[in-house]
């Protein structure tokens, strides 16, 4: 019963964006505010992640600290240039390279820091 309900909820959402004028404008506004509220969950988990690991960031070198602010740099010009870049294949093979590339700069730096 419960699922048939939110069937229902989805479909009558659908009816409104393809019959109601404009629907796809509200769509396009609402998919927006989703994604902005998703960047904004992630950057205040990193705020609270790095305001309760002080410590651990003061201790890593220029270098390293570099590296790792660095790193969540390109995870947000990724996220910034995710239509671009996957328009082409060479630009979407260069998104996961660059984004595997930086998860991990961000774990090996992350595991050193708290292995001592």
């Amino acid at each position: 019963m419960k699922a048939a309900r939110n069937v229902a909820i989805i479909m009558l959402l659908a009816l409104g964006v393809a019959f109601v004028p404009g629907g796809h404008n509200a769509v396009a506004t609402i998919t927006t505010a989703i994604g902005m509220a998703f960047l904004a969950g992630i950057t205040w988990s990193i705020y609270v992640l790095s305001r309760q690991n002080q410590l651990t960031l003061a201790t890593l070198s220029d270098g390293r600290r570099a590296i790792f602010y660095g790193a969540f740099g390109m995870l947000a010009l990724l996220v910034a240039g995710y239509h671009k870049l996957w328009e082409t294949g060479p630009g979407t093979l260069l998104w996961l390279v660059l984004l595997a590339g930086s998860v991990v700069a961000i774990w090996r730096i992350w595991t050193e820091a708290h292995s001592y």
